[in-house]
């Protein structure tokens, strides 16, 4: 705060001015706005960025990708608050419904925020750290910076090559480094209150703001750039809300945290009102001297605690990104058996480390690198409050009026703190505008892209009346086995089907088109992951599998996805024979009508007998329908990846004399299907802009996404299918 031209008002009032505008800005933006009314704002547990736009997506039609159905708002965790809607609300509602632009816009306020987070993740380990082992300068004065940024390196690169082992391995230190490290800086706030000036407890009055800036002028507004500084994390505490639960994050704060910084402040503000010499490195010279070691290695493992939270927060709103179609396919690693949301993504942490190491080596000044952080985290916090009042007004189904009132109060503070930190750009702040340009950049043409391939797909679906007017055969020979068909559509036969069956002479007896799809909620529980229907008649032997996940759930490689799809196209088999919905009427179940199958254990399966061995036994009716060359190749994948072979489920349909044939013979070729073996087919697409395309868009498909498509995770590979059963088919896709 005293840097720069605030050196000529380094008086005992314009320092007690400065304590109570830290303690105001503590008091209504973390304790006042986040503790009290954004942490209620949760999605089913779940807080940050994009779990506000998740609840505004839920309640509004928001979303950019068309790929919603009636029954996603069937799942229980879809339902949040009241179930009536406000009149007040209706118009605006339908105002920002019907103008895509307003969506767009929305849109990139919230990558804007989420790639602010990213850079809030480069730039707290590393001022962090820093600042930490600049204590180390205060004992030694032979220390150069030089070497203290190379130490602060050796810490950075030790921290982020730790990542891989999951939090959970050193979480149980945690607690004890925090508490230990508020307990100390609160006793160390109450020696220098009362060693030096208990007079400060008067700064706690709101008029000691006024005569700082009558002292300060313009000098007083651009040093709030650093009285914001004294609120960084405070986005962390609500994007980690899934980690906690709301209450305890509020009694932690109220009752621990915040004291503990207020009495630190205030003694940190009585040791300068006696010793404005002090200033540059005011924090370790506060400390006695009995206790400065101790300390300092605590606030060493306190910054590695705080930027290990910060990566570990980054890896979470990269997954989101990911999950909503906004963020190019990157491997996820579930570190913990126990902890859910811990993971852990190799090629954001190296690069995290990269960009964190340039920042550190860079700049060699926290000054710098702090007026960076805050113009980050400020940015974060104005998109919380756009995004807060919208969720107060279409979520809460409050009145505008006060969706507008909490918009302008918190707003303007956070505006006026905004300004002070733009002021600070050439001086270290352009740092995260430029990262969350490029990162911004990278997610918005990844969901341009996204969104103009299933534009294709959609426009580009096979004509039912064709399918059915090739008869049950589809004109060519069905062979054994079972065909799991890949598409993003919800809806509809993909192109890449129609490609199929007009090139090859043969295709499986049955079919299932599976698609893949994120939901706007955090978790979709395993009962409701199934969304399973019919397309065309029944003597097609053609089905449709949509499988859910929220945007925190994780795709696990646990080898029964083959088995739970089995078990809910029994089931749906033997629903639609029993239910009169189903089976009323032939032309419903023409093109899908959707059910949603409970994944239940497979012991206890309605509708077949299950049994499992613990090693794959293939019998006489599987060999004979398998060549003795797939079948060599089968076992020499097996003996070549022993770690990730499971249980061999068998099917037997249970001795029910009253079951109807058509059922009975459509279970018998669904298990004969199974047993014949299952091949994933997928498109290999290249997505290139039209001719007539203007420049900007060829540039934004043919460049960029083309090169973020050929450069991340295949899509094989990020929904775990074996590669030994996989076939693709390359496929242009002009958008």
């Amino acid at each position: 705060m005293f840097g720069g031209r605030m050196q000529n008002h380094q008086t005992e009032e314009v320092i007690f001015g400065a304590f109570s505008l830290v303690f105001w800005t503590l008091t209504l933006i973390p304790l006042i706005k986040y503790v009290c009314i954004v942490l209620s704002a949760d999605d089913n547990g779940e807080g940050g960025t994009f779990a506000l736009y998740s609840l505004l997506c839920r309640h509004a039609k928001f979303s950019l990708l068309p790929n919603q159905q009636a029954a996603d708002e069937e799942l229980s965790s879809y339902k949040y608050g009241p179930s009536t809607h406000a009149t007040a609300s209706s118009p605006l509602k339908r105002f920002l419904e019907k103008h895509k632009r307003l969506r767009t816009a929305l849109l990139i306020v919230v990558l804007f925020g989420a790639s602010m987070v990213i850079g809030d993740g480069v730039l707290t380990p590393a001022i962090s750290v820093l600042s930490a082992v600049s204590g180390l300068q205060e004992a030694n004065s032979k220390l150069t910076k030089g070497e203290l940024v190379l130490l602060a390196c050796v810490i950075l690169v030790g921290l982020f090559a730790l990542q891989h082992c999951g939090t959970h391995k050193v979480a149980f230190m945690f607690a004890p480094i925090v508490i230990i490290w508020l307990v100390s800086i609160l006793f160390i706030g109450l020696y220098n209150i009362v060693h030096w000036n208990p007079k400060i407890v008067h700064a706690l009055s709101p008029r000691y703001i006024i005569k700082f800036f009558s002292h300060t002028g313009k000098e007083g507004w651009i040093s709030l750039g650093g009285v914001l500084l004294s609120i960084t994390g405070t986005e962390a505490m609500f994007a980690d809300l899934g980690h906690f639960t709301a209450l305890s994050i509020r009694l932690a704060f109220a009752l621990v945290i915040y004291p503990c910084l207020v009495v630190q402040y205030m003694g940190q503000a009585a040791f300068l009102s006696k010793n404005p010499n002090s200033i540059p490195n005011s924090f370790y010279e506060s400390i006695p001297d009995k206790i400065f070691w101790p300390l300092c290695v605590i606030a060493t493992l306190a910054a590695i605690v705080g930027s290990q939270a910060v990566i570990t927060a980054t890896f979470s709103i990269v997954k989101q990104c990911h999950a909503l179609g906004c963020f190019p396919r990157v491997k996820v690693v579930h570190t913990s058996k126990n902890i859910y949301g811990q993971i852990y993504i190799p090629e954001i942490n190296w690069i995290l480390m990269i960009l964190t190491l340039a920042i550190t080596v860079g700049f060699q000044d926290t000054t710098l690198i702090g007026n960076a952080y805050g113009l980050a985290c400020m940015t974060v916090m104005l998109v919380t409050t756009f995004l807060m009042a919208l969720v107060i007004i279409f979520v809460w189904q409050k009145s505008v009026i006060l969706g507008v009132l909490f918009l302008l109060f918190f707003g303007f503070v956070e505006g006026v703190y905004l300004s002070a930190a733009l002021m600070k750009v050439p001086q270290g702040g352009w740092a995260p505008l430029v990262l969350s340009a490029i990162f911004m950049f990278i997610m918005y043409i990844w969901h341009y892209g996204t969104r103009k391939k299933y534009s294709f797909d959609l426009h580009n679906k096979v004509s039912l009346k064709w399918l059915l007017g090739l008869g049950p055969s589809l004109g060519i020979v069905r062979v054994p086995g079972i065909g799991l068909i890949y598409s993003e559509l919800a809806t509809g036969v993909p192109a890449i089907f129609s490609h199929f069956v007009t090139n090859l002479p043969a295709f499986h007896k049955v079919l299932v088109f599976v698609c893949v799809k994120s939901v706007p909620v955090p978790y979709v529980s395993p009962e409701e992951r199934f969304l399973i229907g019919r397309v065309c008649p029944r003597s097609y032997r053609m089905y449709r599998c949509i499988v859910r996940y929220g945007y925190k759930d994780i795709q696990r490689d646990d080898g029964v996805f083959e088995n739970m799809l089995i078990q809910s196209i029994a089931e749906f088999i033997q629903m639609e024979a029993v239910e009169p919905p189903f089976s009323s009427s032939e032309s419903s179940s023409l093109d899908g009508r959707m059910a949603v199958m409970s994944t239940r254990p497979v012991q206890s399966s309605l509708s077949l007998i299950v049994s499992e061995r613990d090693f794959l036994s293939i019998d006489d009716s599987i060999q004979n329908s398998r060549s003795l060359t797939l079948q060599s190749l089968q076992s020499a994948y097996d003996d070549d990846n022993l770690h990730i072979r499971r249980h061999h489920v068998r099917f037997q349909l249970p001795s029910n004399p009253g079951m109807d044939p058509e059922v009975r013979d459509e279970l018998t070729d669904l298990i004969q299907a199974k047993e014949a073996g299952a091949a994933y087919i997928m498109g290999h697409s290249y997505v290139k802009a039209r001719r007539t395309s203007p420049l900007l868009k060829k540039l934004a498909i043919d460049i960029g996404y083309s090169f973020l498509r050929k450069n991340c995770r295949g899509p094989a590979v990020a929904l775990n299918i074996p590669h030994i059963s996989l076939i693709e088919v390359g496929m242009i896709y002009y958008v």
